[in-house]
């Protein structure tokens, strides 16, 4: 249903145009113009409103229908006088494009939401996408946006005029948290400029409408069935995202790596193999040097030389460092096997520790 406010916006301007008075009532009788006053005469006349009449006066008043369809919606209400009749149902027409177009939209976006979270057979799918005019065979990536805060109209309405230029781009909150953008591809866009799309969102969405947000971006999907798969896997990306790396407020489905199979490991068989690796001494538990010799090493694709100049330390201090943990793991990272098993067990350690602070 289209808001009080868009039909408010929508009568200032022909207000402004056309210098004459309007105003709209609901079929409760309810005032829902700019600045109109509620009269108790008004409000009667608008409950007389009950005949199949396209135009009834009362009292030096017209009052004209509002249809959705062959639905009376609303009754528009003006001075008496063949000038204020004509500028009435010019009105009327405005109005009456304003909830169809509101309409198709919200049609559209029930649709893409029941196709996201799999509502459909896929003979409905291509029939209900035949109807609204959607393309089956668009190329479409879909981006998931959470917002910090429940119910964010701002970043909502700062995605919509961002994409307001393209009619095949749907926009629609998949629920009180999240916001779904399902945008067309026109050409080959590769993994780096669907990430500047996602990045130039976030900076604006953070700048303009003043939301913390996250961004994540499943995979390309070639037709409209596939949509689903593309919304799935923005959303595992942002779930694990969150875990490996929290800095980052874009992530794609494509760069989570080993992270995404860690994510789905149950959590017995992770205890169990970092008991196996650390022997219960859990690497939260190493000094901040230690770490730091760590994630530097690992940062410099285990290059002893540049990570002892990045360290300000001497060779020898870090391969003093490195054989030292390998007395305490049993792991030398120099080793690449070794290197891929201590990664993968710190990777572990983290998705256990949010996984644990959830629960």
């Amino acid at each position: 249903m289209v808001s009080n406010q868009m039909i408010k916006d929508t009568l200032f301007r022909i207000r402004e145009i056309s210098g004459s008075e309007f105003n709209v009532y609901t079929m409760d009788g309810v005032l829902i113009s700019p600045g109109g006053i509620r009269k108790n005469d008004d409000v009667k006349n608008v409950l007389k409103f009950l005949s199949d009449k396209e135009v009834q006066e009362f009292d030096g008043k017209y009052y004209l229908r509002v249809n959705d369809g062959n639905r009376l919606e609303y009754i528009l209400s003006c001075a008496s006088g063949k000038e204020n009749m004509v500028l009435g149902q010019m009105a009327v027409m405005q109005l009456e494009a304003l909830i169809a177009a509101h309409q198709e939209r919200f049609d559209k976006d029930n649709f893409i939401k029941n196709l996201l979270l799999d509502n459909l057979l896929p003979v409905d799918i291509y029939n209900r996408a035949k109807k609204l005019h959607i393309d089956t065979r668009s190329r479409r990536v879909a981006f998931l946006i959470e917002t910090r805060k429940k119910d964010d109209t701002n970043a909502l309405e700062t995605v919509r005029l961002m994409f307001s230029e393209s009619d095949n781009d749907f926009i629609t909150p998949i629920d009180e948290s999240n916001i779904i953008l399902v945008k067309e591809l026109k050409g080959s866009e590769t993994e780096e400029n669907l990430f500047e799309i996602a990045q130039e969102m976030a900076d604006h969405l953070n700048t303009e409408a003043m939301s913390q947000i996250r961004i994540a971006f499943g995979n390309v999907a070639d037709e409209i069935r596939k949509v689903s798969n593309s919304y799935k896997e923005a959303k595992l990306a942002l779930s694990v995202g969150k875990i490996f790396t929290p800095e980052q407020n874009v992530i794609s489905y494509a760069s989570l790596g080993i992270g995404r199979l860690i994510y789905q490991l149950p959590l017995p068989m992770c205890r169990m193999f970092i008991e196996e690796i650390f022997h219960g001494d859990s690497p939260e538990n190493y000094d901040e040097e230690t770490l730091a010799t760590i994630n530097q090493f690992f940062d410099n694709n285990l290059n002893v030389s540049e990570t002892s100049r990045q360290l300000y330390i001497h060779r020898n201090t870090l391969v003093y460092r490195l054989d030292k943990l390998q007395k305490m793991t049993g792991l030398d990272l120099r080793v690449f096997d070794d290197a891929i098993t201590f990664k993968i067990a710190l990777m572990v350690v983290k998705y256990m520790h949010y996984m644990e602070t959830q629960e």
